[in-house]
């Protein structure tokens, strides 16, 4: 099971003869929760993974019957890890689990508790950017949003939401260019904004309700200029 939103009720866990098992898209006991693929990202982790466990009454807190971990690409963003690492490792994990509960070759692992974290949702109000956050912050939160809920911020007081993002640091103290959370210029089809420690460069935004569009487009459209501050 992965977004449950409802425990399953303790007279349908035993009703199977061989118990229930349940996937988590982490690797308990951290993460627990129900964002637990976002945080990880967002964080700046180089590794997650995945559990097959064994349900209880609490929170994501079952014996563990098998672990599979795979690491988060720099630049990867929620939906790659998801899709093309924790969906199809989850398939598998779980056939591989059951095969192992029903062949009685299995080991349950407790979890470590003193190793336990919780993650509420992970919701527009935790999307939103801080321009004065450093742009490993910045570039982290946006992937951990991309495709969704879509780390956001605001451009003449109209939502903005940003994606497909890469960082260019800024080693030498005062080399940043521009000022915290401006627009700086349209670079390869990307559209640089300073943060603090260097440049956040965006290929997609949504603006408003419209479509989310090539930041190239954008610009294009007026709709977005170089000076402009983000955050007001």
């Amino acid at each position: 099971m992965a977004y449950v939103l409802q425990f399953a009720p303790d007279t349908l866990v035993k009703i199977p003869r061989l118990g229930t098992i349940q996937y988590h898209p982490s690797l308990l006991p951290k993460y627990r929760g129900p964002s637990s693929i976002n945080w990880p990202i967002i964080r700046g982790d180089t590794r997650t993974g995945l559990t097959i466990f064994r349900p209880t009454e609490g929170l994501d807190e079952g014996p563990v019957v098998l672990q599979k971990e795979c690491d988060i690409g720099p630049d990867e963003t929620i939906g790659d890890v998801y899709f093309n690492k924790l969906f199809p490792m989850g398939v598998k994990a779980m056939l591989e689990a059951a095969d192992l509960v029903v062949a009685g070759t299995h080991r349950e692992a407790v979890q470590e508790e003193s190793q336990a974290s919780y993650e509420g949702w992970f919701r527009e109000a935790e999307a939103k950017i801080n321009w004065a956050n450093h742009a490993d912050v910045i570039h982290n939160l946006i992937r951990g949003c991309d495709p969704a809920p879509g780390a956001w911020t605001t451009c003449n007081g109209v939502k903005l939401q940003l994606f497909d993002s890469r960082k260019e640091l800024v080693r030498t103290f005062g080399a940043v260019k521009g000022k915290i959370g401006e627009v700086l210029e349209l670079a390869e089809g990307r559209l640089a904004v300073a943060a603090q420690g260097g440049r956040i460069h965006v290929g997609k935004a949504k603006l408003g309700d419209g479509k989310k569009l090539a930041a190239a487009d954008l610009v294009a459209s007026g709709a977005l200029k170089p000076g402009q501050f983000l955050g007001n």
